[in-house]
């Protein structure tokens, strides 16, 4: 099973500033709460995820594997029970920017995508108020 969702923020943050946000693996992953910490090996973040459905912390590697600098990066996820794809797309607006969101979580452990499915509003919640924190700081 896959779980897919997408939202657009119209936000009054400066594009240059959110495409600093996104374009950072580490500041993205500070934004999800299921992360509890993070790693830079070379080209590859390490997302250290806590699934509440294994009961235990799992590794996902994350690589950037497109990106137009200062409007668009899509990043693959990769782990044992899950593999997820997420892409920011920015567009400069006259007092700020909108920027679209797609993620696409697969599961390759039961209860993963549920799990997801039930947390992605929160998640990109989250994603947006920290987005607007920083653009007004």
């Amino acid at each position: 099973m896959t779980v897919r969702v997408e939202r657009t923020f119209e936000l009054d943050a400066s594009a240059e500033d959110v495409w600093e946000f996104i374009a950072d693996p580490t500041k993205r992953a500070s934004a999800i709460s299921v992360v509890t910490g993070y790693e830079v090996r070379g080209d590859v973040t390490v997302w250290f995820v806590e699934l509440p459905v294994l009961r235990r912390t799992i590794e996902v590697e994350t690589r950037d594997v497109e990106r137009r600098d200062g409007e668009y990066v899509k990043f693959v996820g990769k782990s044992k029970v899950l593999t997820v794809t997420g892409e920011h797309e920015l567009t400069p607006t006259d007092d700020g920017c909108t920027l679209t969101n797609t993620f696409v979580v697969e599961g390759k452990f039961p209860g993963v995508e549920g799990f997801f499915e039930r947390k992605f509003d929160d998640e990109l919640d989250n994603l947006e108020r920290e987005l607007e924190e920083r653009g007004h700081s």
